[in-house]
């Protein structure tokens, strides 16, 4: 199976509805096993311009509220809103605090009034949204003149082993797919938002074996949630054959899963 490229095709992605109830589901083990969302978000943070000050922040895609408390402790003068599109996050994230307001919504499709922000911060969110010229376009409208949206994505080459290794299994849809960089890089060109930064890192964590990369996966919501993707239990020669392919992969350190990511900045033109 390929990965997803540019335009997104009709049911390649995950639909909302799937989304957000695999997401609800995983709000209470979520921060136990974020390790990556964190590095990837506190990077996301250190990419902001040093002077930004804004009247009203909005964290797209909250999640367990994290980085909204983080936004909160940074920007201490500003009013902070959060919204995912799954109420088990909210309703984790909401007695926590950061934000003023927690709203159930879609990145598709902001429920805040034209140019009510001066930024928009979203890390680990837009890649599952099947439609991101219309999540550039709603940027643009809900940002203030020299408003800025600052995201945070997965591009192909995310979990690429793991990819490889289900492939020489079985060759089934196991792995979620993303859009290429180059994807990014075009449709952020043309959104009309000027493009202050743009590029592309790799993470790479560790695991003694697949087992504890799968768990974590399920304990994100983050699991595969692909159209095709195999139904029912999957048998135990497939899973012998995905450990015996993945461990041709094996380092010093463990099994490798690369996640391949996009660190974005992008400014409304005053």
């Amino acid at each position: 199976m390929t990965d997803l490229s540019h335009p997104p095709l009709p049911g390649a992605l995950p639909n909302k509805r799937q989304v957000a109830a695999s997401f609800s589901r995983a709000a209470a083990s979520y921060d136990s096993v974020a390790e990556l969302q964190r590095a990837v978000g506190h990077q996301l943070l250190a990419r902001l311009p040093a002077a930004i000050a804004p009247q009203r922040w909005l964290d797209m895609g909250c999640g367990t509220g994290y980085f909204s408390r983080v936004l909160a402790g940074l920007l201490p003068a500003s009013q902070g809103l959060a919204l995912d599109i799954a109420e088990g996050m909210l309703n984790h994230a909401r007695p926590l605090g950061g934000a003023g307001h927690f709203i159930a919504g879609d990145a598709e499709r902001l429920p805040l009034q034209d140019g009510s922000c001066g930024l928009i911060f979203s890390s680990l969110a837009v890649q599952w949204c099947a439609n991101f010229d219309a999540v550039l376009s709603e940027a643009n409208r809900v940002l203030q003149p020299g408003g800025v949206f600052a995201f945070a994505s997965l591009c192909v080459g995310t979990l690429n082993e793991l990819r490889e290794s289900w492939r020489a299994a079985d060759g089934l849809v196991h792995v979620n797919r993303f859009r290429t960089l180059e994807a990014y890089q075009q449709q952020c060109a043309a959104s009309g938002l000027r493009v202050v930064s743009l590029a592309r890192q790799p993470h790479v964590l560790h695991y003694p074996d697949v087992r504890s990369l799968t768990h974590e996966l399920k304990a994100l919501g983050a699991h595969n949630l692909n159209p095709g993707r195999p139904g029912g239990l999957t048998g135990r020669a497939r899973i012998v054959a995905l450990v015996d392919a993945y461990e041709q992969f094996r380092q010093a350190q463990g099994l490798p899963a690369t996640y391949q990511v996009v660190y974005a900045v992008l400014e409304k033109p005053l």
